[in-house]
């Protein structure tokens, strides 16, 4: 049966059921030797519209990761349910996972390949016509500051920064969409992180893209996205546009309106603190 094609990345359009809605969704792990149930999410609700950049922010450990796993396949879920574009997880797997992709901070290559080549080789998978998936590989690697020069060097050989930019590259190729972008920027210099922020702006302005980001920058937070949640012990304590919970904060605390303080306010803590993760270590 033959693959995707490329075409329009993220043409589903404006019309229709949202592009994504999760309802009272709990997911629980057994870890120990005690075996001792751990809540990673608990009973959480988002919905996302078609279009938005939409930021779950939390500490490390707060549950962002599994929530994305989640929405993305990987892990079944306890309780709840989820639908993308209106079609549900469970029951429609293959076709949400034709509409999605997922780029998240430990994402895996063939570090003796070339960026062109690890990319030529995921198109391969899905079934991607070469020459075109080539091409589109180029300008994406080109737009996230990639020369043509470079993309023939073995991936062992660039910085962290650069691998990051090529597993954002590897999952546009399928033209998704919902992008799921978990911690796309942990670990880049300034300088490649303000170019993939860029680049995330431009997909939702030339594309009409909608994209999850899950960070625990709170200025990345407040630049990129639309909305946000913010997520504490795995459940959603706040959840407004970045304008209206500094507002908030500022009119009901006599606090700052920042960020910082929206979520020192709603959680208690601050982003610098980590927190036990789902499976007993920080995520």
């Amino acid at each position: 049966m033959p693959g995707p094609q490329l075409g329009p990345p993220f043409a589903v359009g404006r019309e229709g059921p949202p592009a994504l809605e999760i309802e009272h969704v709990t997911k629980r792990f057994v870890v120990g030797r005690r075996r001792r149930s751990v809540v990673a999410v608990d009973d959480a609700s988002i919905r996302i519209e078609r279009g938005e950049i939409y930021g779950i922010l939390g500490a490390n450990g707060s549950g962002k990761s599994t929530l994305i796993r989640l929405v993305s396949t990987l892990l079944t879920i306890d309780q709840g349910r989820v639908r993308v574009f209106g079609h549900d997880i469970e029951h429609e797997e293959m076709a949400v996972k034709r509409l999605i992709n997922r780029v998240s901070v430990d994402a895996a290559f063939f570090k003796k390949l070339s960026p062109a080549e690890n990319l030529s080789y995921a198109a391969r998978l899905y079934g991607l016509e070469a020459g075109s998936a080539r091409r589109e590989a180029v300008r994406i690697l080109g737009r996230l500051g990639i020369a043509e020069s470079r993309v023939g060097r073995p991936l062992e050989q660039m910085s962290r920064g650069m691998q990051q930019k090529v597993a954002i590259a590897r999952a546009l190729l399928t033209s998704p969409a919902l992008l799921l972008l978990d911690e796309p920027t942990t670990g880049l210099d300034p300088r490649s992180k303000l170019e993939v922020q860029a680049f995330i702006e431009e997909l939702r302005a030339s594309h009409d893209a909608t994209i999850v980001l899950t960070t625990h920058d709170l200025d990345e937070a407040d630049r990129l996205c639309d909305r946000i949640a913010l997520l504490n012990e795995g459940r959603i304590v706040a959840e407004g546009t970045p304008a209206e919970l500094k507002a908030r904060v500022a009119r009901e605390r006599d606090l700052p309106p920042t960020l910082h303080s929206v979520f020192m306010t709603y959680t208690g803590r601050s982003l610098d603190e980590d927190v036990e993760d789902e499976d007993g270590n920080d995520e």
